[in-house]
C-alpha cells in the first residue's frame, strides 16, 4: 500500500498575498494545506450527515461519518492506511454501529485466513528461489528479444495464481529482471524491461482470487448484496482472460513505442543463470505441492472443502521442513501482518455500511437524483463506474482502500439503475487494479522504478499508462457487458 507521501514530502505549496503593496510572504507548507483542507472537509461531512440529512437511524450517521472520515484520512491527510482502517473499525464498535464481536471476528475472517495461508506459501516459494530458477527455465529458449518480452508477460501472468502479493511477485521477480538484462546489455531494453515487469505483475493481479485484496472485499460485498459470490475458479473464468489480454496489451505498447527495430529484433547468447540446473529433489517436491495446492483451490466446489481451509492445509504441507526445509514460524515471520489488518479494518467497515442498511439507502437516493435525468443503458452505467474506478488510483493509493470506497459509494448506488450489482462490484474492483500512472501508484512501480541509476522515468511511466488507459476500460467494459452475462454472471 503506497501514498502520494513521497510527493508530499519534496514540496511544499507557498501562498503568497499582497495587500497596500505590502508582501507578507505568508508561507504555508503542504501538510498544513492537507490539514486545514481535510479538516474542514470532515466538519462539512459532520454538518451533513448529522445535522442536514433527514430519514438517517444513528447507526447510519455513525457509519457514514465513520466512512468519510477514513476516506478523508487516507486522501487528503495521507495517513497510513492500516492504523486508519483500525480506527475506523474501532470507531464502529465504541458507537455501537456493529457489534464489539463482530470488530473481532474481522480478524477471524475466513478471508484473512485464506490471506494467510497464501502468504505462507509465498513466503516459502520465495526462499526456496523455485520460482525465480523455473522462470530462467522456461525463458531460455527465447534468445530474441521480442519473443522474450511475450514469453515474460505469460510467465508473470502465471505467478499471479500462487502469488497473492504485488509487493512479493516484484520481489520474487527482481532477480530475474537483473539477470535478463545483464545478459541482454541493451539500455533500451533494461528501460523496456523494467516497464514491462511491475505492468504485467500489476495487471495480471486480475486474474486470481487471491491477487489482491481487493478482490476478497469485492467477494465480500457480493455476498452481503444477495449475489453469489464467485470462488477461487469462478474468478479466474470471470477475470483472468481480462488479466492476461491486458498484460499482453501492455507488452505490445512497450514493444512497439519503448523499443526501436534494432532493440526489438535484438538476439542474445549469454546464458542466464540457473537455466540448465536440474531441478532438485527438494524442489520437485514444491512444485508438485505447489500444483496440488492450486488444483485444491480450483476445485473447491466440487469437493466442498472451504477455500481457506484447502489453503490453510497446504500452507501447513509446503512450510514444513519436511517438504521444504522450512520451518513453519519462519514463514509465518514474512505474512505481510500490515495488509491483513488493514483487510479486517475495511471488512468491519464495510459490514457497517451493509448490516445498518446504509449502503442500500445510498442506493435509493442516488437512483432518486439520477432519475431526474433518465434512466441510462446498462453499459453507460458500466462504462461510468470502470472509468471512474481506472482512475481512482490518482487519488486512493492502496488497492483494497479504492474497492472499499468504490464499492458501496459508487457500484452499490448504481446498480439501482437497473444494473446486477454483483458485475458492477467486479467491474469497479477490476478497473481499480490499474494503479501505474505515478511511481508511487504501488509498490512494484516503486521497486523497479526507485533502482540506481533509474531504469525509466516518471515521463515514461506516464507515457505507458496514458497509451494503456483507453484499451484497459474498453476491454473492461466489454468484458463486463457481453462475456460475463454469457458466462451466467450478472445475466
Amino acid at each position: 500500500m503506497t501514498s502520494v507521501r513521497a510527493i508530499a514530502s519534496e514540496r511544499d505549496i507557498v501562498i503568497a498575498s499582497a495587500s497596500g503593496g505590502h508582501d507578507f510572504g505568508a508561507q504555508m507548507p503542504l501538510r498544513q494545506v492537507r490539514l486545514l483542507t481535510g479538516s474542514m472537509l470532515i466538519l462539512f461531512a459532520a454538518i451533513l450527515i448529522f445535522v442536514a440529512a433527514d430519514g438517517l437511524t444513528l447507526p447510519m450517521r455513525f457509519a457514514l461519518m465513520v466512512f468519510a472520515t477514513t476516506l478523508v484520512c487516507w486522501t487528503i491527510f495521507d495517513l497510513p492506511e492500516t492504523p486508519v482502517a483500525l480506527a475506523g473499525a474501532l470507531a464502529l464498535g465504541a458507537t455501537g454501529t456493529v457489534s464489539e464481536e463482530a470488530v473481532f471476528a474481522a480478524l477471524g475472517n475466513d478471508i484473512v485466513w485464506l490471506m494467510i495461508a497464501a502468504f505462507v506459501i509465498a513466503s516459502v516459494l520465495q526462499a526456496s528461489g523455485l520460482v525465480e530458477r523455473l522462470t530462467f527455465r522456461l525463458l531460455a529458449p527465447f534468445r530474441r528479444v521480442r519473443s522474450l518480452f511475450w514469453a515474460l508477460t505469460l510467465t508473470i501472468s502465471a505467478s499471479a495464481f500462487i502469488i497473492p502479493s504485488t509487493s512479493a511477485r516484484a520481489a520474487i521477480f527482481m532477480p530475474v529482471f537483473l539477470g535478463l538484462t545483464a545478459a541482454i546489455g541493451r539500455p533500451g531494453v533494461t528501460r523496456a524491461l523494467a516497464l514491462l515487469f511491475p505492468s504485467a505483475i500489476l495487471l495480471s493481479a486480475a486474474a486470481s482470487l487471491t491477487g489482491a485484496g481487493a478482490h476478497l472485499v469485492a467477494v465480500d460485498f457480493i455476498r452481503r448484496s444477495g449475489g453469489k459470490a464467485p470462488d477461487f475458479f469462478d474468478w479466474a473464468l470471470l477475470a483472468a482472460p481480462f488479466g492476461l489480454i491486458t498484460s499482453l496489451i501492455a507488452c505490445g505498447l512497450i514493444l512497439r513505442f519503448f523499443l526501436g527495430a534494432e532493440d526489438r529484433n535484438a538476439q542474445f547468447e549469454t546464458a542466464m543463470r540457473g537455466e540448465k540446473q536440474p531441478l532438485l529433489v527438494q524442489e520437485k517436491t514444491l512444485l508438485a505441492v505447489t500444483a496440488l495446492i492450486v488444483l485444491a483451490l480450483a476445485t473447491s466446489g466440487l469437493h466442498g472443502i472451504a477455500l481457506p481451509f484447502v489453503a490453510l492445509i497446504g500452507a501447513l504441507v509446503i512450510a514444513s521442513e519436511k517438504v521444504s526445509g522450512m520451518p513453519f514460524r519462519k514463514a509465518l515471520k514474512t505474512v505481510e501482518w500490515n495488509l491483513l489488518l488493514f483487510l479486517a479494518g475495511t471488512l468491519v467497515i464495510g459490514e457497517a455500511l451493509m448490516s445498518t442498511g446504509t449502503a442500500a439507502l445510498l442506493a435509493e437516493r442516488a437512483i432518486g437524483v439520477l432519475s431526474l435525468v433518465g434512466k441510462p443503458p446498462a453499459w453507460l452505467v458500466i462504462l461510468f463506474t470502470v472509468i471512474l474506478a481506472t482512475l481512482a488510483h490518482i487519488v486512493v493509493a492502496s488497492r483494497t482502500a479504492r474497492a472499499t470506497v468504490l464499492i458501496p459509494a459508487l457500484a452499490l448506488p448504481l446498480a439501482g439503475l437497473g444494473v446486477d450489482p454483483a458485475v458492477l462490484i467486479m467491474a469497479a474492483t477490476l478497473g481499480s487494479g490499474f494503479c501505474q500512472t505515478l511511481m508511487v501508484s504501488a509498490k512494484p512501480v516503486a521497486l523497479f522504478g526507485g533502482m540506481e541509476p533509474p531504469a525509466f522515468t516518471p515521463a515514461d511511466l506516464m507515457r505507458l499508462a496514458a497509451m494503456l488507459l483507453v484499451p484497459f476500460i474498453g476491454l473492461l467494459t466489454l468484458v463486463a457487458v457481453f462475456i460475463w452475462p454469457l458466462m451466467g454472471f450478472g445475466a
